[in-house]
């Protein structure tokens, strides 16, 4: 191996199976790339995100690590998250962890491990103000009648900040073309750009929901599963009491529309105003290798 060969893992997270979810990219032994450099190595993998393992505290069972979307770095993402836990399980702790600590822009990330599903306990949520929901129908080509109307498009984070849009059904949700040239033009005066639409039906028996994201200002014009989006969705769910109780436990679709079909975990409580927001998933391995 050359001195300056990077070793690499690719996975695909949230997936039932091998080629489904959120394909990630994951390096093992960053500590000697450079910040410009993980930026054109993630401009080139060309996935929604690449992640960049820093540092590895076996006995503790953490390590430190960077996330890099096309467009740049960003302090947190959920994919990755489960991602990386399961390469540094696999790779540094013999996949013998219950629990992964990932350090990252956004904090400590505690992850759990429960057989083959990886579980991501996120920072509690911060909730912004109702925006119009004929901006968003706009923005997604959609009537505003196809905008649930006793529940309102709120903007949601849990580490990242994504519009949470209530659709009426299915069909509406696989009807939407996403405008890029209206979310710019109508959003820019806003802090949150991202949106994820949902709706109570999903795309089989075996979910509760159905949910598309679009993150076009990170370089995804919609992204196959997207757990900090799921997240700030799960925060959403509880606040507005959407099923008429504190707890959840739902599976969700996604990636239906862009043939990356993905399932996330939700599991998730809300207690006088504190939150537990708990998603989760599968990782499949795909492949490994060496960069030049």
């Amino acid at each position: 191996m050359n001195p300056r060969d990077f070793p690499f893992f690719i996975v695909d997270v949230f997936a039932e199976n091998k080629y489904e979810g959120n394909q990630l990219a994951v390096f093992t032994e960053s500590h000697h790339i450079s910040s410009d450099e993980m930026a054109a190595i993630a401009r080139e993998t060309n996935f929604s995100e690449t992640t960049f393992i820093t540092r590895v505290d076996a006995p503790n069972s953490s390590a430190d690590v960077r996330i890099f979307t096309p467009g740049g770095e960003i302090p947190f993402a959920g994919h990755p998250t489960l991602g990386t836990a399961y390469v540094v399980n696999k790779l540094f702790l013999g996949n013998t962890a219950s629990r992964v600590v990932l350090n990252m822009k956004v904090g400590s990330i505690p992850m759990e491990i429960e057989d083959e599903l990886l579980w991501m306990t996120q920072v509690q949520p911060e909730f912004g103000n109702e925006i119009d929901k004929e901006i968003i129908a706009e923005v997604l080509n959609i009537s505003v009648l196809d905008i649930l109307p006793n529940f309102p498009v709120l903007p949601v984070s849990t580490g990242l900040c994504f519009y949470i849009v209530p659709l009426a059904n299915l069909d509406v949700l696989k009807s939407i073309r996403f405008n890029s040239h209206k979310a710019q033009a109508l959003l820019s005066g806003k802090k949150t750009k991202e949106i994820l639409v949902f709706t109570p039906e999903g795309y089989n028996n075996a979910d509760d929901l159905a949910c598309r994201v679009f993150v076009p200002t990170m370089g995804i014009p919609e992204d196959p599963a997207t757990g900090s989006a799921n997240g700030c969705l799960a925060a959403y769910l509880l606040k507005e009491n959407f099923f008429n109780k504190n707890e959840i436990d739902i599976q969700v679709g996604q990636g239906y529309e862009i043939n990356r079909p993905s399932r996330l975990y939700h599991k998730s409580l809300r207690d006088k105003g504190t939150y537990t927001i708990k998603v989760g998933g599968k990782v499949q391995d795909v492949a490994r290798g060496y960069w030049d």
